[in-house]
């Protein structure tokens, strides 16, 4: 496995996955599309998509409020991710991230209420 790259500025991050974070950048899915585009480039915040952090790249990080933002396809309902998902929210909280996730079928459907959620947690 490869170092985890450190500095005084970035939260430690594996530089292997620099090209993979571009291409998903490059790729957002609709609903990470929907988020960015349409609530995250509005903020007086930054937010940064598809961020490397420790081993993972996780969908959108605002440095100011620690948080960390996961939006959830299909493929995350199942034990085997879930137990994944939960060991990695672990690792970022041991970093002293909050971890948020949404699914994108709450993106999609229920938009007004994810926003007002993130605001939720960028207030406190």
């Amino acid at each position: 496995m490869a170092r985890l790259r450190q500095s005084s500025f970035h939260l430690p991050y594996n530089p292997e996955l620099i090209p993979r974070a571009k291409t998903l950048r490059k790729n957002m899915t609709p609903a990470e599309k929907k988020l960015w585009y349409g609530f995250f480039r509005t903020l007086s915040v930054r937010v940064l998509r598809q961020r490397p952090i420790h081993h993972f790249i996780v969908d959108f990080y605002c440095p100011t409020h620690r948080l960390v933002i996961e939006i959830d396809g299909a493929h995350h309902a199942t034990d085997k991710t879930k137990a994944y998902d939960q060991e990695r929210t672990l690792i970022l909280e041991g970093y002293g991230l909050q971890v948020i996730r949404f699914t994108n079928q709450q993106v999609m459907n229920a938009f007004k209420e994810v926003c007002r959620q993130l605001q939720n947690h960028m207030q406190s």
